[in-house]
């Protein structure tokens, strides 16, 4: 690249410094500013020009190389020379290259202006001050050069015609007519537009340097340009964005990904990359081989990610029309929590890499990326607000449905919301408030952004019922696959469905993921599914049936415990277990049975199927991503051949399986799956297994009979190769040499190469392609001819196979709805293995579930997560549980705090949880009847997101119990009531337990510290009893010292173990000492709840005595009274 290119003048001084007739006045009153270059100009290249600067400006010596086509000009360079008093310096032109010496005194010689006669400059009013200068010169003195006046032919108008022919773009940036009469009227400001064509042309020059920096005299100079001047890479980009504002575009150029302007500045912080500025824009850029990495981490973030690509090959595209255009480039794909399906995001394909630890920072996928869509409407009718909810699974196909009334605490959507587990939810811009609320308290509950829900916002109107209907009827009406929903079974859902499924159809369509919601199979409804348990969102975080409520992790719920499965697919769906047990005994039978087999048996074929189902890849994905047509050849084969091994050998398996596995669910899991896997024996044999692992296309069919189209393209191309190979005895003649054969360097095929020594006998109309010291490497015209069309058939064939590639996963997807029904019995099966080693686990019983005997008998029952956590060396203290709905069945659970009451009733809650999944449970026995629900009321904390206070949260909690409990429902109260003053919360307490009893009759777990309450035992004795946690109490030690008179609080040792009748007290001040309050502080609580149980017991003793005497008649009475109370 010439120097002058590469570095471009710094300054863009006026002109006139140059070739004088200004003063330094008014040279320095018109600073000018630089204008870009527009990228359509054509470079300005012939001679050289030499212009000497001032010292005084400090200006570098730099060189402009200027070009119209093919003419060349002078090269002009910047000297600095002395100045001379107060006057400007005077410049001097001097030719440096072909003899020609400067002229003094700072004129031009008559050589150089000669030349400058053909010189085509853009800048009309330069030349035309320059030509009004040399006639006022003329007039005034003789042809001697006596100034510092600069002359040129009077030829700019032809040559300005010319060079606005070949510059089209050059009118766009200056108005010449305009300019012209301004000129006539004003000869300073034709001064000041030398400047302005100075500074053009230096910054045509340095356009390949980057910027050019402005002098500081020219600093405020007013810009002259219309416009800003943008790359076409950046209009293209503008234009891209401007389809896609909320969108953080990564666009394809070459080896690499960039991101221009926001959106890079926004990916370099998320990624922590260098953001820089070039030209107009700030762009950073990711490695191409990078992508999948670093757009799952833009996506955890909560971002909307486009990837562009280009669209466009060299090889047809040099062929093609618009060979000196631009690359064509397209949105391929979008991506965001929920939709991260695709060959860019995909790392299956990579699991060797995950294994040997290469891609350690890849963010793994979510158990579960649901897309939920909530709606809201006023049921005019009921008056009550109807929430309709559509949740999708574009990676699995799962398809959720559901519709329900709700209440300003929205806590039956907020029940749905922690069971779906949402990664994305989609609501319309007038969402109300209290959803809002909700949606925001949900998305803040996890300390990790990561694990935030991102929520997208989209127009209202969209949610509307008829513009929902709409959207339905065209999704549904065009396009039937098989097994396909029918218009009509869509149009029966209730009309809050309808408004979320219109927004989620033309969601998807964006992401090209609508297709899953056509399946028939894959819809299924939340409330009555397999007529599940009800699970409220209470009691799935107070039980910590998914997550802890310490930090939020699966380690120490339930589902940690029962979590033994060896798949994603299987992990998947033992989290629905978990979330929705079941309510039929048949089903919960057919599970026990399997589990008891599998935990009992020795079965050499169980062990292998356990072998089996470990280490695969998450098959349930990989079929989804075929379906969608987005799956890379390395995944799909990953996949195939996943699938077709295992049905091979569950095949093998099947005589051992009939004639040793008893149970009926395990029989009819492993019998039906090799069949279902079968059609993936016949797409695996297509594939060449190199090329399929290797992402290489054009060799990935084995067998090419069933594709005419790719058979016909590779013969074409060993036609070329053929006529290549031959062209190699020409060449051989030509040079001499009977050995010769062609090299590859650097990608280029089929050269000749020939020593130096001997470049004499290559003929001059072949092309040198590359050279050393040694050889020089060359195509014959046939070569370049054969060559160029030998590479616009591969890339032809590219094409053609990734047509051939779009239709052969289509093919596949025809058989999705068989492949899926497999995967999911594989999944069942790897969830029995799962409760199976839970089972075999010390101290486990299978249940007894009876659908009529209506009870809850617990012997020995433990808390499944604490015994885990506690170890074999640790004893947890086990208890009984017995409640009846005809006889006990609600008990008042009493005792000091810390006692273990809070413990006991989660126990007695994730009991009947695993009992109704299927599982064993750790209990020595259990009797327990089917429950349809679990209500829990637990704990003491606000919502600052809802608005709501300790205590509103408390009894807003309580009230959705009361209306949604039933008889055969369990209901747990922790401690109701204390959030307010003693005697309403004991008020409170006291009637809302009594309307368990009375009126609900459910089983009923009820801790307190209020005494009072203990007392409808004897109000309720057939339906109630009271129990309180064991202890050993120590009474303190009363200092008898005259001084303070220092009450020691008492000392409590804990037995954790359930005894019958109420506690007296709660001895509060025994875990504050455990708690390290300061001994003055426990001191002083002692003596003032001394002072106070004194006082409160004197009333009762007066109250009790006063009763007495009002009850007195007579005399004998009152002599009897005196005497039993002096």
């Amino acid at each position: 690249m010439p120097k002058s290119a590469k570095k471009p003048c710094t300054t863009q001084t006026s002109i006139s410094r140059y070739f004088g007739g200004l003063s330094s006045s008014s040279s320095s009153s018109r600073p000018q500013c630089g204008i870009k270059p527009n990228p359509a100009e054509h470079r300005l290249s012939r001679g050289k020009l030499k212009l000497s600067s001032s010292d005084e400006d400090g200006l570098p010596s730099k060189r402009t190389k200027l070009a119209v086509k093919d003419r060349p000009v002078e090269d002009v360079q910047c000297e600095p020379r002395p100045s001379q008093g107060d006057k400007e310096a005077k410049p001097t032109l001097s030719r440096v290259e072909g003899g020609g010496g400067g002229v003094k005194g700072g004129g031009l010689c008559s050589s150089t202006l000669e030349k400058l006669k053909g010189f085509s400059c853009m800048a009309d009013p330069f030349l035309r001050a320059i030509q009004d200068e040399t006639k006022m010169d003329d007039s005034s003195s003789s042809s001697k050069i006596s100034n510092t006046r600069s002359f040129v032919s009077p030829s700019f108008r032809d040559s300005h015609q010319q060079i606005s022919n070949t510059l089209p773009g050059t009118e766009k940036e200056w108005d010449y007519e305009t300019q012209d009469h301004k000129e006539e009227e004003d000869p300073e400001l034709a001064a000041t537009n030398q400047g302005f064509c100075l500074s053009k042309i230096t910054r045509s020059a340095g356009r390949d340097g980057g910027k050019v920096a402005e002098s500081p005299s020219d600093s405020s100079a007013p810009c002259r340009r219309s416009r800003s001047t943008y790359t076409p890479l950046e209009q293209q980009v503008m234009e891209l964005k401007q389809q896609q504002k909320d969108v953080l575009l990564a666009v394809e150029c070459g080896y690499k990904y960039r991101f221009f302007g926001e959106d890079a500045e926004i990916a370099a912080k998320e990624l922590n990359i260098t953001c820089h500025l070039d030209h107009n824009f700030m762009t950073c850029s990711i490695p191409t081989h990078r992508l999948f990495v670093h757009v799952r981490r833009l996506v955890s973030h909560g971002h909307k990610v486009g990837v562009v690509k280009q669209t466009e090959t060299s090889a047809l595209k040099a062929s093609g029309t618009n060979r000196n255009a631009l690359f064509t480039r397209q949105l391929s794909a979008l991506y965001t929590k929920s939709t991260l399906v695709g060959e860019d995001v995909n790392p299956v394909c990579r699991v060797a890499d995950v294994e040997e630890g290469g891609c350690a920072d890849v963010v793994s996928d979510p158990p579960d990326s649901f897309l939920l869509c909530i709606s809201e409407s006023w049921d005019k009718v009921k008056k009550q607000l109807s929430v309709g909810v559509v949740a999708v699974q574009p990676s699995t196909g799962d398809v959720l449905l559901d519709c329900f009334p709700d209440g300003p605490s929205r806590s039956e959507l907020e029940s749905r919301i922690l069971r779906i587990n949402p990664v994305e939810v989609l609501v319309p811009s007038d969402l109300s408030e209290q959803t809002s609320k909700l949606l925001l308290s949900i998305a803040n509950a996890s300390a990790q952004t990561d694990d935030r829900i991102r929520v997208e916002r989209r127009d209202s109107a969209e949610f509307e019922f008829t513009s929902a209907m709409n959207t339905v009827v065209k999704f549904y009406c065009h396009t039937p696959e098989k097994d396909s929903r029918s218009l009509s079974s869509v149009a029966s859902f209730d009309s809050p469905v309808i408004c979320c499924l219109g927004p989620l159809i033309q969601y998807l369509q964006e992401f090209n993921l609508e297709r899953v919601l056509r399946n028939e199979s894959s819809f299924r409804h939340l409330s009555s599914e397999s007529g599940g348990m009800k699970l409220s969102a209470a009691t799935l975080r107070n039980l910590e049936i998914l997550n802890n409520q310490t930090d939020g992790s699966v380690r120490g719920s339930l589902l940690w415990v029962l979590d033994h499965t060896r798949t994603p697919f299987g992990r998947r769906l033992l989290r629905k277990w978990v979330s929705q047990p079941l309510t039929e005994p048949q089903c919960i039978a057919e599970r026990q049975d399997a589990v008891q087999e599998m935990m009992e048996s020795d079965s050499i074929t169980l062990n292998s199927i356990r072998s089996l189902l470990s280490h695969l890849p998450d098959l349930e994905r990989g079929i989804c991503s075929i379906y969608h047509g987005k799956s890379s050849t390395q995944e799909f084969f990953l996949i195939c051949s996943s699938l077709s091994r295992l049905g091979l050998e569950l095949q093998a398996l099947l005589p051992a399986v009939q004639s040793q596995i008893r149970s009926s669910l395990l029989r009819s899991l492993l019998l039906d799956t090799p069949d279902l896997l079968a059609p993936a024996h016949g797409f695996l044999k297509v594939l060449n297994e190199k090329a399929a692992k290797l992402g290489n296309k054009t060799e990935l069919f084995s067998d090419l009979s069933g594709f005419p189209m790719l058979q016909e393209r590779m013969s074409q191309i060993q036609s070329v190769l053929a006529e290549i190979q031959a062209h190699r005895k020409d060449v051989r003649l030509v040079l001499k040499a009977p050995a010769l054969d062609y090299v590859t360097v650097s990608g280029q095929e089929f050269l000749i190469e020939v020593k130096n020594s001997s470049s004499s006998i290559v003929p001059p109309d072949w092309v040198k392609i590359s050279s050393t010291k040694t050889v020089s490497r060359y195509h014959s015209p046939f070569l370049v001819e054969r060559y160029k069309k030998l590479q616009q058939l591969r890339e032809q064939l590219l094409l053609d196979c990734q047509r051939e590639w779009t239709r052969f996963l289509d093919q596949f997807g025809e058989h999705y709805h068989t492949m899926k029904r497999a995967i999911s019995h594989l999944a069942t099966t790897d969830c029995l293995l799962s409760l199976a080693e839970v089972a075999k686990q010390g101290n486990y019983c299978r249940p007894k579930v009876c659908e009529n005997n209506h009870q809850i008998m617990i012997t020995d029952g433990r808390h499944p997560a604490i015994d885990l956590l506690m170890g074999e060396h640790s004893q947890y203290v086990p208890n009984h549980t017995i409640l009846q709905r005809d006889g006990k069945r609600t008990m008042i659970i009493t005792g000091p705090n810390m006692g273990g009451k809070s413990s006991y009733i989660r126990q007695v809650a994730l009991i009947c949880v695993m009992a109704q999944i299927g599982s064993y449970v750790p209990a020595c026995e259990a009797c327990l009847g089917v429950l349809d629900g679990i209500y829990t009321r637990m704990g003491a904390s606000d919502n600052i997101f809802k608005g709501r206070s300790t205590f509103m949260e408390e009894l807003t909690e309580a009230s959705e119990i009361i209306s949604q409990a039933t008889e055969r429902s369990l209901v747990i109260l922790d401690e109701l009531g204390r959030g307010t003053s003693t005697h309403d919360g004991i008020a409170i307490a006291y009637a809302t337990l009594e309307y368990f009893i009375k009126d609900v009759k459910s089983f009923t777990l009820f801790v307190t510290h209020y005494p009072p309450l203990c007392e409808l035992e004897q109000v309720y004795p057939q339906h109630v009893s009271n129990f309180h946690m064991a202890f050993l109490l120590n009474e303190p030690d009363v200092t008898t010292d005259a001084d303070d008179g220092e009450i020691q609080p008492e000392f409590i040792t804990f037995l954790y173990q359930l005894t019958e009748g109420a506690a007296g007290r709660s001895y509060g001040l025994n875990v504050a000492r455990l708690a390290d309050v300061p001994d003055p502080i426990l001191h002083t609580a002692s003596r003032k709840a001394r002072e106070l149980e004194h006082m409160v017991n004197a009333r009762r003793k007066y109250q009790k005595l006063l009763s007495a005497l009002w009850s007195i008649c007579d005399k004998s009475s009152l002599e009897k009274w005196l005497q039993s109370n002096s």
